[in-house]
């Protein structure tokens, strides 16, 4: 379908990850949070880092994921990305690097996707998901306007160090391109 669009914010470059970012990628996946909020395989290691940076352009090719690295003052912050992308919709997916969090980075990234998801990419819904209790990517997808949807029970395979987590409850939000990008407050 195409080759990557870097994107840039104020402070950051979002560009696809590659091979120059493998042992950022692999030191960031280090983190507990990382490995117990996400589907990066546990143990993590530097050739999981270079196969995730290998499939990146593949994505790309084939339009079903974009997939961006963040750099913040040059430094790698973390990954962004839309997965699953078909029938006008997709689903938004990130994490920071431990050092790059607190920064404001993901949230200004994330904003960033979303305004090319539904402006260039002209889709017409993107959904968050995260695994109960990740307050922090709540916190995300509530500053850039997704409304919350509910909870998934055992929705979300695959989270946790060593698949200690199996099946996890997930969070869902949405956003649809009509709607606007006020902050939200899901009370949680």
């Amino acid at each position: 379908m195409g080759d990557p669009v870097p994107l840039t914010t104020a402070r950051l470059l979002l560009t696809a990850p590659d091979e120059r970012d493998v042992d950022a990628i692999y030191e960031a996946c280090q983190d507990p949070d990382i490995q117990r909020y996400t589907t990066v395989p546990s143990p993590y290691t530097r050739k999981n880092a270079a196969d995730f940076v290998g499939l990146v352009a593949d994505w790309w090719e084939s339009g079903v994921e974009h997939t961006w690295g963040l750099r913040a003052g040059g430094e790698f912050a973390g990954v962004v990305g839309l997965h699953a992308i078909k029938d006008g919709g997709a689903e938004l997916g990130f994490w920071a690097a431990p050092a790059a969090r607190g920064h404001g980075y993901m949230t200004e990234a994330a904003a960033a996707v979303i305004d090319f998801a539904f402006g260039p990419m002209r889709l017409e819904r993107v959904e968050w998901r995260a695994v109960v209790g990740n307050t922090a990517s709540a916190r995300v997808a509530q500053k850039i306007g997704f409304r919350f949807e509910g909870v998934h029970r055992r929705a979300l395979p695959g989270h946790g160090v060593g698949g200690a987590y199996g099946r996890a409850d997930g969070w869902v939000a949405g956003l649809l391109s009509s709607d606007t990008r006020t902050p939200q407050n899901w009370g949680l």
